[in-house]
């Protein structure tokens, strides 16, 4: 299976500690690396970068690893329009992964398998409200109903889930995307939720983390150490 993974970002939150957020060490390796490490665990062999601000650093380490990149000019927009930038490789199926999210293999193939024919997106989503690794300020907040999305946001104050940052996606979110000026991703899934086209996946029996601050990196370091 192929895997899309968003690194176009600056990653502002992170530049204390590194100037680029898919390079930042984590217990001693860049996290696009382990990234796409644990994507290969989960046995998805086709990864695809999707790099921007400090693009020609990031494909280096990236070719390095041996996968592919693609640039983004339009890096500093919202991140819906790296998707769109994608879209002309993007397989009839494909993971897509925010590149400061460190997932366990676990994470990436229970989203992999969870496709249908019901859905234009399945979303990976966590159920254990307040978990010590969770930034509630921060995550992505996920309201569901009966297996499907009913509302997507940072801002939203009634929800069930988090969205742990990993997609199984296919050309309906493109299609979604593409008529919307600067879109974010969550447009996207809002589009697709309102024609009841974004299912969910529980993935809380599996660890992942948003590495978004210094905080979540310490986080993360004695996770995988």
């Amino acid at each position: 299976m192929q895997a899309i993974i968003l690194a176009a970002g600056m990653g502002t939150r992170l530049r204390s500690v590194s100037p680029s957020k898919p390079l930042t060490m984590v217990a001693g390796r860049p996290l696009i690396h382990r990234i796409l490490d644990n994507l290969a665990a989960a046995g998805i062999t086709r990864p695809l970068v999707v790099t921007g601000y400090r693009g020609d650093d990031v494909a280096e380490a990236v070719h390095a690893w041996g996968a592919e990149t693609l640039h983004n000019a339009e890096w500093a927009q919202p991140n819906g329009v790296s998707v769109l930038a994608a879209a002309p490789r993007l397989e009839a199926e494909a993971l897509l992964v925010m590149a400061d999210h460190l997932a366990s293999p676990g994470v990436y193939a229970a989203v992999a398998g969870a496709g249908c024919p019901d859905a234009g997106l399945v979303l990976g989503i966590d159920r254990r409200m307040g978990h010590p690794w969770a930034d509630e300020a921060d995550v992505t907040r996920v309201a569901t109903r009966q297996g499907r999305i009913v509302a997507i946001g940072k801002q939203i104050c009634t929800y069930d889930a988090h969205d742990c940052g990993v997609f199984l996606i296919t050309p309906e979110l493109v299609a979604a995307l593409a008529p919307l000026p600067a879109p974010g991703l969550s447009d996207g899934v809002r589009a697709l939720a309102a024609r009841g086209r974004a299912l969910t996946v529980d993935v809380s029996a599996h660890d992942w983390i948003d590495i978004d601050d210094p905080r979540a990196l310490a986080l993360a370091e004695d996770w995988v150490q």
